[in-house]
């Protein structure tokens, strides 16, 4: 009797990940998977690619068959692929999962881009929790043109860079906007389609999990939490850069591209404290040859070290010669980025504005030199520099180029203007609040208690 009815207090801790099957929509989830190992849940992320599975000893891990992806030929192809097959094989696993499994599935944990997998997780008896991987500030300005109260901008309002009042928000050019809020050339529609559905069905979710900190977006939070019962969750980055409380939670264990650990570390130690620029756009996007050609005299012309990052596919648009030409002064390879962030000779990271890298940064407390592609990193350049005060965003010339003097310009302003000491302030400021958020009793923290504490309970 007593085994039983131990068997039945295990079952109600199972809880099943699933995130959308690339690096920046795993890392988060991962994390996430870890803190609620932490505080005794059994929890399965859900891959599908076996080469993917990150290493955690404290999360199980299951593959989903999805062999078709290796013919995909692109984004769209293959978010198309994804949205015909796995739907039912995520069913099939689930209802053997209940079957055979000591610890049947309670809750299912999805990226907010998958809508469809709450009808899943409704359908087989299961809770469904739906996970945003980006800022509420993005989120907010996607809810506005679900609901209405933000039209999609106009041609003239494009041309124009028109401003946009949204509540609870500061005011918005056109060109702070999310690019899949206002981008109808054509350029990727099922990329842009997966991140307009976010908001479809989200509030038929049992819950609705952000990975912010509160103190950050605080307004808007408040703002979102009026019309429904948000919890923020973040940042989700490892423990061993924050609280510390999650044991060896020093990486996220999951890299696509091979590191270069001891040749970077190696070469920062040579280094001054405060003395380097690392420069890093993320794994998808790339820069023209022609703006790589600005960067890389940018770079030279500052006479500082520069770490950047460069993948192999990206290495053909440097000029000839380029890292020969700065080995005295430049590293270009890639780099473990938080080892690289929280190294003392880091002196300001050049970054895209990517969710996650923005996360690292802020928590780590590295001023930013804003340099956004597309997608949501126009929206997180905007609060970096305008609301959370710690970096400043590079202006393109007439032509839509970054120059190499605008690039000298913003190193100089960071690194040795009158702003680098109010930037590095911020950047401290935000630092210890972004643990404080995930440290014991801390806002995200009680969040996450409070979703452990709620599914465990019969």
């Amino acid at each position: 009797m007593e085994k039983h009815q131990q068997q039945k207090h295990d079952e109600a801790y199972q809880v099943l990940v699933l995130p959308y099957p690339i690096q920046g929509h795993i890392n988060p989830m991962l994390q996430f998977s870890k803190r609620l190992a932490s505080k005794g849940l059994k929890v399965t992320l859900i891959t599908t690619s076996k080469s993917m599975q990150p290493s955690a000893s404290s999360i199980h891990f299951h593959s989903i068959d999805f062999q078709e992806a290796e013919t995909t030929t692109g984004i769209d192809e293959h978010i198309r692929l994804y949205e015909s097959l796995i739907p039912a094989r995520l069913a099939q696993f689930i209802e053997k999962h209940q079957i055979y499994s000591q610890h049947r599935a309670k809750v299912l944990v999805y990226d907010s881009c998958m809508p469809w997998a709450l009808d899943v997780a409704k359908r087989l008896g299961l809770q469904g929790a739906s996970f945003f991987t980006q800022c509420w500030a993005v989120n907010a300005i996607f809810y506005h043109l679900k609901l209405g109260t933000l039209k999609v901008p106009s041609e003239e309002q494009i041309r124009t860079n028109a401003v946009v009042s949204l509540p609870s928000m500061p005011e918005l050019e056109i060109s702070d906007l999310p690019s899949a809020a206002y981008d109808n050339s054509g350029s990727y529609p099922g990329l842009w389609n997966l991140i307009r559905r976010q908001f479809s069905n989200f509030q038929e979710a049992d819950w609705t999990f952000c990975n912010t900190y509160d103190k950050l977006e605080h307004q808007i939070i408040n703002w979102m939490a009026s019309k429904w019962p948000i919890k923020t969750i973040g940042p989700t980055v490892p423990s061993m850069y924050l609280d510390k409380r999650l044991q060896d939670d020093d990486d996220y264990g999951l890299h696509l591209f091979k590191l270069h650990t001891d040749l970077c570390i190696e070469w920062l130690n040579s280094k001054e404290t405060g003395s380097v620029i690392y420069v890093a756009f993320g794994s998808i996007a790339g820069l023209t040859e022609k703006q790589m050609g600005e960067l890389t005299m940018g770079l030279k012309s500052t006479k500082k070290h520069f770490l950047w990052v460069v993948r192999e596919t990206e290495q053909n648009k440097l000029p000839s010669n380029f890292i020969e030409e700065t080995s005295e002064k430049g590293l270009v390879s890639w780099s473990p980025q938080l080892d690289v962030l929280s190294h003392r000779a880091v002196g300001c990271f050049m970054t895209h504005c990517g969710w996650n890298s923005t996360l690292e940064a802020l928590s780590i407390g590295v001023p930013m030199i804003a340099m956004p592609q597309w997608t949501d990193q126009m929206t997180n350049a905007k609060f970096v520099v305008d609301v959370w005060e710690v970096g400043i965003r590079v202006k393109k010339d007439g032509n839509g180029i970054i120059t190499k003097e605008e690039i000298q310009r913003c190193v100089r302003e960071v690194m040795e203007g009158e702003r680098s000491l109010d930037i590095k302030r911020n950047s401290e400021k935000w630092r210890k609040l972004a643990i404080d958020a995930v440290d014991d009793g801390g806002s995200s923290d009680k969040n996450i208690e409070e979703f452990v504490a709620k599914i465990t309970c019969n």
